[in-house]
């Protein structure tokens, strides 16, 4: 990196062990992607609670050349951020996905479609927010609920229309910006 890693913390001490987790997980980003100029970390508790947990936030900041790449994890009430070994995973999952994109945009790598593909929900699994397509050649595509663009994810039901982009993902075809049809 031209700049070095910017991090600080917020309502909390900071501590020698996460800052070093992070700073290992900005270096598997660089061998990833070795042009990326500037990374600038915040790691904040924003609420103190006396009865439960803090829910951390993770923001990253990639400065990669002709944009930025933002991760913003303000993630409302996930309990499993109260952890904040996972806030930081999660972070940082989402900042390799994004630098992925990025990356196969630049090669060229992504499909352009004329129109979006369509198909069937064919299978749900509501307690980890995902689910399945089935397309009319009979292939699997898997959406995460964060897809959905028309409709939440609690009023998804299988056998449904939808319309979907497709592109690839770390284990295979995924959906993107999903439209159900009822």
């Amino acid at each position: 990196m031209e700049v070095p890693l910017e991090l600080s913390f917020r309502n909390f001490e900071s501590d020698p062990a996460v800052e070093s987790e992070i700073r290992d997980y900005v270096a598997k980003l660089e061998e990833f992607y070795d042009r990326i100029t500037a990374c600038t970390v915040i790691v904040e508790a924003p609420h103190q609670r006396h009865r439960q947990g803090n829910l951390y936030q993770v923001r990253i900041r990639l400065a990669v050349p002709r944009t930025e790449i933002v991760v913003d994890r303000a993630t409302g009430d996930d309990r499993a951020h109260e952890d904040l070994h996972v806030a930081i995973r999660d972070a940082f999952k989402s900042a390799r996905r994004q630098l992925q994109d990025y990356v196969r945009k630049l090669r060229g790598d992504v499909k352009s479609h004329d129109e979006p593909s369509t198909g069937r929900i064919i299978r749900l699994n509501a307690d980890e927010g995902y689910g399945f397509i089935e397309t009319a050649d009979g292939r699997e595509i898997y959406f995460h609920a964060n897809s959905l663009v028309s409709v939440p994810f609690d009023r998804v039901e299988v056998g449904m229309l939808v319309r979907f982009e497709e592109q690839t993902g770390d284990e295979g075809p995924q959906a993107s910006t999903v439209h159900c049809h009822g």
